[in-house]
């Protein structure tokens, strides 16, 4: 089985080469994908061959409960109970030289987690991730944290989605100017995988509502980073969830210019005393 993996990524490294000898954009973000969907399966299956993707010379880890570098990253394999772990990546998707992926976990308890890696010359040099507990449970309108659209279409309008939810977040999330909020929607449709909110804008609307009535606000406060790939758009952020200091990773599925489906997960930022390592939840490359 180790020998057809790595036979297998041999050729499609090959293929990756355009005839006049410079990457085939296309190609190559195929294959960077590959490489990151099999380095999060050898997790669950323990295969080595996905570990050479890593450069062992720079792995920068922004996951602050894992400490720096490759011997981080193995350390934290080493720390998993024999035979406990489960990885079933959904989705996976490139922006230049980041692959950004959505994947249900099996891993210190059940999980679903965004994971984004920074490749250089064809290594994995850096990661960021953000990670909730999954109750398995379906939302209100009857939506896991993960099924929903998978294909990814629009390629040529990356960019234009970019912008759109960019400015959602920005008018919405952190100036909270609800007078823009339908322009953002086609209509009162919106599909919902938050697993305490149900479809529909008003749907949000609403929730957003009852937890003000309780004394509980969510603010973003700063986007961090937007990486998208045709209609698919993932937002990095930085707010507060109540009194809770917190990194809010949301994945938005644009249709004709109009927010149709939400993603997301909410984790609460450590305390700096209790970081594993030095690089910072939100540090992105300018």
């Amino acid at each position: 089985m180790k020998k057809t993996i790595l036979y297998a990524t041999v050729v499609l490294g090959l293929t990756a080469i355009s005839r006049n000898g410079q990457d085939d954009d296309t190609t190559r973000s195929i294959f960077k994908k590959d490489k990151i969907v099999a380095l999060l399966k050898s997790i669950e299956t323990g295969e080595q061959e996905p570990a050479a993707y890593i450069n062992p010379n720079k792995y920068i880890q922004h996951n602050l409960g894992v400490a720096d570098g490759l011997a981080g990253f193995g350390a934290l394999l080493q720390a998993l109970p024999a035979n406990s772990a489960k990885v079933n990546t959904v989705r996976a998707f490139t922006d230049g030289d980041f692959v950004f992926t959505q994947t249900e976990y099996e891993f210190f308890g059940p999980k679903i987690g965004f994971d984004i890696f920074r490749f250089e010359d064809g290594l994995i040099v850096e990661h960021w991730d953000n990670l909730q507990v999954n109750t398995g449970k379906p939302n209100p309108s009857g939506h896991t944290m993960i099924d929903g659209a998978t294909e990814i279409k629009d390629l040529d309008k990356t960019d234009e989605n970019k912008e759109i939810v960019k400015g959602f977040v920005t008018d919405i999330l952190m100036n909270g100017d609800m007078t823009k909020i339908s322009g953002y929607f086609n209509g009162d449709n919106y599909i919902q995988h938050n697993p305490n909110i149900p479809d529909q804008l008003s749907g949000l609307g609403t929730t957003l509502e009852e937890l003000a009535k309780q004394g509980i606000f969510m603010k973003y406060d700063r986007i961090h980073k937007v990486l998208g790939q045709g209609n698919f758009v993932l937002t990095v952020s930085e707010g507060h969830f109540g009194e809770d200091h917190n990194s809010f990773y949301d994945l938005f599925r644009v249709e004709n210019g109009k927010i149709a489906e939400h993603w997301d997960v909410v984790e609460k930022i450590a305390l700096k005393e209790d970081w594993k390592n030095q690089n910072g939840k939100f540090n992105f490359p300018k």
